[in-house]
């Protein structure tokens, strides 16, 4: 319920006001026919929203602004006027009123407008609140929350860093599971040394063992010098396996020699090298469903699942939506050099109830999207074009055939038509450049050729015109 304050120096106006407003909300309502009154009133108690008449013997409505500002300038006024005074109301908007109705005004005139005041002052309040928040613990940037549940996650994040304890993050993709080794790498002993992160599913099969474990010259065609791979480059630090799931068996057996003795062997080599590693490993599937279909061993997930944390979806902590899309708002500001300041109401609205199948990084990508686009103060709810995010899924099965097949016969159908659907808009939007395509990807030149190669994918059809 907010607190109103209604000034005017006509008691019929007074009352016509109060009954309006009454009629439809269950708002405080205060009337002064006396603006110095009003005045000490606002200083003695708080008010969400003052209206004034602009014409009044002792105090004129401009001056009624300028001294609600003086107290406290987060208080929306709303200025009334007589159509031979608009010019003066217009220049009241000037000085900080917040909007002015011309007398005579239709009922749902003011209505509408209390009701925006009353929004973007309580807009204002969230603002500041989620600023506030998100300033208090910029040890865990990123892991923006106001969620219980978060809390939790973060008070583990605490317990666990300045431990040796290998660590399991799950949740599904989009959910944080990088934050959060960032945050445990940031917090712990080893913070001093890098953190080397490597994607699993990124990688092909063929090249993952170099990429993992480093190669000697000539240990393969192409092989021209000795190169590193991501484990030597965190010794002493932190390596982050993400997509651990995707891990080839033969590769499995290596890594948990290497989790067990800190022992491994360059591509090529017949040496046996030493690591000292932090590990933390992070997957979107369900382990113990791999280990019954025999994808991966029982021993690893052993070792790797000394801690877990479990990260959940956006819809579990939907509370959080404002709170990270003020967090995005303020970094895209940055990178793109904007100065968007709020996101409406209506914005906000869609944002709350929209379904978040990518999780936080699909919210990420809906406030880059929309600070892009907008080219005022606020952003809106058509700056979000949340209508033209359903591009892909146009593309993949609906038939209800699908559903009636066995489960990995269904996942396999949905995936190829997925993959297909994929890499024909990722080629199409880069014109048949494989290169360009596969960094927008975020995946290898030589991934992105296997599975063109699969999908069966003519790569020539998208080749730009010379």
């Amino acid at each position: 319920m907010s607190k109103i304050l209604i000034i005017d120096d006509e008691k019929d106006m007074l009352r016509l006001l109060k009954r309006i407003i009454s009629e439809k909300s269950d708002h405080e309502i205060t009337v002064q026919d006396d603006p110095f009154a009003a005045m000490e009133h606002c200083k003695a108690h708080p008010f969400d929203l003052v209206i004034t008449d602009l014409k009044m013997p002792k105090m004129n409505g401009i001056q009624v602004l300028e001294a609600v500002k003086a107290i406290n300038p987060d208080i929306p006024v709303v200025i009334m006027t007589a159509y031979a005074t608009v010019d003066t109301a217009v220049e009241a908007t000037r000085k900080g009123a917040f909007d002015y109705i011309t007398k005579p005004f239709r009922r749902e005139r003011i209505l509408v407008t209390m009701e925006k005041a009353l929004q973007w002052h309580a807009l204002l309040h969230e603002n500041r609140r989620l600023r506030t928040a998100m300033a208090e613990d910029e040890s865990f940037a990123g892991l923006v929350t106001d969620s219980p549940l978060m809390h939790n996650i973060i008070e583990r994040i605490r317990q666990v860093a300045p431990t040796m304890g290998t660590v399991l993050i799950t949740g599904a993709s989009g959910t944080g599971k990088e934050l959060v080794a960032n945050a445990i790498h940031r917090h712990s002993l080893r913070r001093d040394g890098k953190m080397v992160t490597l994607n699993c599913a990124a990688i092909p099969p063929e090249l993952m063992e170099s990429e993992l474990f480093g190669h000697v010259k000539g240990a393969f065609t192409g092989a021209w010098k000795d190169t590193k791979g991501v484990v030597e480059e965190a010794h002493k630090g932190t390596l982050f396996l993400d997509e651990i799931g995707e891990l080839n068996p033969r590769l499995q057996t290596r890594l948990l020699r290497l989790l067990q003795h800190g022992e491994y062997k360059p591509v090529g080599s017949v040496a046996t090298r030493t690591a000292d590693l932090r590990f933390i490993a992070a997957t979107n599937q369900d382990l113990t469903e791999a280990i019954r279909e025999r994808r991966f061993r029982e021993d690893l997930y052993y070792r790797l699942n000394v801690i877990r944390i479990d990260l959940p979806k956006l819809q579990e902590r939907r509370g959080d939506i404002p709170l990270l899309s003020y967090h995005f708002l303020a970094k895209y500001n940055r990178i793109n050099n904007k100065d968007i300041r709020n996101i409406s109401p209506e914005a906000m609205g869609t944002l709350k109830n929209h379904n978040y199948t990518g999780n936080v990084r699909e919210l990420e990508n809906i406030i880059e999207r929309g600070v892009i686009f907008c080219q005022g103060s606020e952003l809106t709810k058509k700056n979000l074009c949340l209508e033209e995010t359903g591009g892909l899924k146009q593309h993949l099965p609906t038939d209800e055939n699908v559903f009636s097949l066995p489960f990995k016969e269904a996942r396999e159908t949905v995936l190829k038509d997925f993959y297909r659907a994929y890499i024909e808009a990722l080629l199409e939007k880069h014109g048949g450049n494989v290169t360009q395509a596969a960094v927008k990807a975020g995946i290898q030149r030589q991934y992105l050729h296997r599975l063109i190669k699969e999908a069966g994918v003519k790569n020539g059809a998208y080749r730009d015109e010379e």
